[in-house]
């Protein structure tokens, strides 16, 4: 056999000897060369604005109708024509339903028939006294007789007065036969017919009832903490209010607010406040739910963030800005207050920085972060 070399050996070992270094090493060509920087966190982000926004308070209110009016009769009768429709829209004064005049008639002309013989007989009351003071001046009759006479004619001429007063209030149930409406507005149900027979005054017996629906009435309540802005901005006459209907999200912002009540609802601590609007196109309708804003002021130049973007922590509250050299810092800030999905900032971030809004959690100071979009890529990509 023969034998090989010392250098032939080392020919053939020194191969592998450098690779075995190599892959020991980690410094072959494709190997994982440590300590190069940590990848970028992908984060969501917003630009902080500065702008004018406005303080308001939000509530669900209800539509009612500015005025509602029951009609009755005010007289005892028996319904003879009935002269709306249901539904209808009236005026003020216009006729609603006639009760039957007969017997209110036949009252008339007797009470006019008593005012006829209360004025004949004062008639001759006064004729009597005027003959007795020119006797009574001759000393030809008594004193006694005399004062009979002169409190005769007093007695008659009140009982004038008195056949007038019934002559008017005959008229005046007269009048009653015929029922108008008070007010201008819809009429609803007919709950009574011709024939039916109707007492004054009586619960049970209502003709029609009429809403006022033009304008119309939108009553709310907000939490006393508002209170004291509220009256401050009603006091100033710089308060408005905005109704959004919740079906069809038709949106009135003309609305005055009218009344604020005077106490609040200890059980609740809510206080009741009511607005009118037009609704001259009668889009609001009495009974359905709407969202009302009531527009208190507004807050010039705040800077404005995502609320997302507000974190709170046992120093306060903090948000991430993202620098120009993709790190972020953590700042503390001030804020002012929340408005629906936004928070203004009263220290902390100016207008044109960028603040994080999603994936705080997986930051800390100095990191680099990769802004995206909520579906994942990066911005500026589809």
């Amino acid at each position: 056999m023969k034998t090989e070399t010392f250098p032939s050996l080392m020919k053939c070992a020194l191969p592998l000897l450098g690779a075995a270094l190599l892959a020991t090493t980690g410094c072959g060509p494709g190997a994982n060369r440590g300590g190069g920087a940590a990848p970028a966190v992908p984060v969501q982000v917003a630009v902080a604005v500065q702008q004018d926004v406005p303080r308001q308070v939000e509530a669900i209110g209800t539509v009612q109708a500015q005025r509602t009016v029951s009609v009755k009769s005010q007289v005892d009768g028996v319904i003879a024509t009935v002269n709306f429709a249901e539904g209808q829209d009236v005026k003020v004064g216009d006729l609603l339903v006639t009760l039957d005049r007969r017997p209110f008639e036949n009252s008339l002309r007797s009470a006019r028939a008593d005012l006829a013989n209360a004025r004949a007989v004062a008639v001759q009351a006064k004729a009597d006294l005027d003959r007795y003071q020119r006797l009574d001046q001759q000393a030809v009759v008594s004193k006694e007789e005399y004062v009979q006479y002169v409190t005769k004619d007093e007695t008659s001429a009140a009982q004038v007065q008195a056949k007038e007063a019934a002559v008017a209030n005959a008229e005046l149930q007269l009048g009653y036969t015929q029922i108008r409406a008070p007010i201008a507005g819809r009429t609803g149900q007919r709950l009574l017919h011709e024939g039916a027979l109707v007492k004054a005054n009586d619960n049970s017996f209502t003709l029609v009832t009429i809403n006022q629906l033009a304008p119309v009435a939108v009553t709310y309540a907000v939490p006393e903490n508002t209170l004291d802005e509220i009256r401050a901005a009603f006091t100033e006459g710089r308060a408005t209010v905005t109704a959004t209907e919740r079906n069809t999200g038709l949106t009135r912002q003309n609305g005055r607010l009218e009344f604020i009540d005077n106490t609040v609802d200890p059980t609740t601590g809510m206080v009741t406040l009511k607005a009118i609007f037009p609704n001259d196109d009668l889009a609001f309708w009495p009974g359905r739910f709407v969202y009302v804003v009531t527009r208190v002021g507004v807050d010039r130049a705040a800077i404005v963030v995502p609320s997302t973007a507000v974190q709170s922590s046992q120093n306060g509250s903090t948000v991430f800005v993202l620098k120009s050299d993709s790190t972020v810092e953590l700042r503390p800030v001030k804020v002012a207050r929340t408005a629906g999905d936004s928070t203004l900032l009263a220290s902390g971030v100016r207008a044109g920085e960028t603040v994080v809004t999603d994936g705080q959690l997986r930051l800390l100071p100095g990191m680099r972060a990769e802004p995206r979009q909520a579906s994942g890529a990066p911005l500026g990509q589809p």
